[in-house]
């Protein structure tokens, strides 16, 4: 029992298991439309697409947040002009802007003092030193992703399965499509801290995909992606408590681990096609 315990007996370690679990139900629940609506390019992008604002705004020393929310937000009209002036699909436009962003990002903190040290902060996060101020940050972001899933749900859901028929029932797929992706690029700027931005797509693509091996309905999924989330926030710092090891890739880690494991689970059982 103590080796359970144990780990959350520190100051750090709580505030970290709280930040965790905030995170990743954030990333859950908004990470259920990623999967649902095929946008774990476009996710994976914006993961990345916010490092140059981050950059700026440790160089500038302003709120990382703002730097990173602008940041997306540039991102994201930089695919829809490639999009809107070319022939290219928008992955084309993501795929330039994702390599670039990144890019970017890497020169531009490789101009601070402490580059190595930003760098690692940037990209893998520091789930230990999460402070009090980041904690009523992610619970913020957590509160608006759920509300508006809620608020929202038949917008997403109609627009997740069919954009044509959101248009004919006057949801304004366009603007429902925006809000969706503001709620994606909130969900990975909130958790960067806690997780990094590389490691972050792991607790919003992860979990959702593991509970769309499991159940169907999209309220169910997103329960279910919460569960995972969560679970994976605890084994995460547990295996990393008695491991040595980064708690921030670990916590990303297990979620891909669960995902495997369910869908190998569920192939063994799958019977075997009939002989003709």
């Amino acid at each position: 029992m103590d080796w359970l315990t144990e780990p959350f007996e520190l100051a750090f370690q709580q505030r970290a298991l709280v930040a965790g679990v905030l995170a990743a139900l954030a990333l859950s629940v908004v990470g259920t439309w990623v999967v649902i609506r095929g946008m774990t390019f476009l996710g994976d992008a914006l993961v990345h697409g916010v490092v140059p604002g981050i950059a700026i705004a440790i160089i500038f020393d302003f709120n990382v947040l703002i730097g990173a929310v602008l940041a997306a937000v540039a991102m994201i009209g930089g695919i829809n002009f490639v999009h809107r002036q070319t022939t290219f699909s928008e992955d084309t436009g993501i795929g330039l802007l994702f390599v670039g962003m990144l890019g970017l990002g890497v020169i531009l903190i490789s101009r601070t003092d402490s580059f190595a040290v930003n760098l690692s902060t940037i990209l893998f996060g520091d789930a230990l030193g999460v402070t009090g101020g980041d904690l009523i940050a992610l619970a913020v972001v957590a509160v608006i992703v759920v509300t508006m899933t809620i608020v929202f749900y038949r917008h997403f859901l109609v627009l997740s399965f069919n954009e044509q028929k959101a248009s004919l029932f006057g949801l304004r797929p366009g603007m429902t499509h925006i809000a969706l992706l503001s709620l994606i690029t909130l969900s990975i700027v909130g958790s960067f801290q806690t997780v990094g931005t590389l490691l972050v797509f792991g607790l919003l693509v992860g979990p959702p995909a593991t509970a769309a091996l499991l159940v169907k309905r999209v309220p169910s999924m997103m329960a279910t992606a919460a569960a995972i989330g969560v679970l994976s926030v605890v084994l995460g710092l547990l295996v990393s408590y008695h491991a040595n090891t980064s708690g921030s890739a670990t916590m990303a880690v297990i979620p891909i681990v669960l995902f495997f494991l369910v869908l190998t689970f569920r192939s063994v059982r799958r019977p075997l096609p009939a002989v003709s």
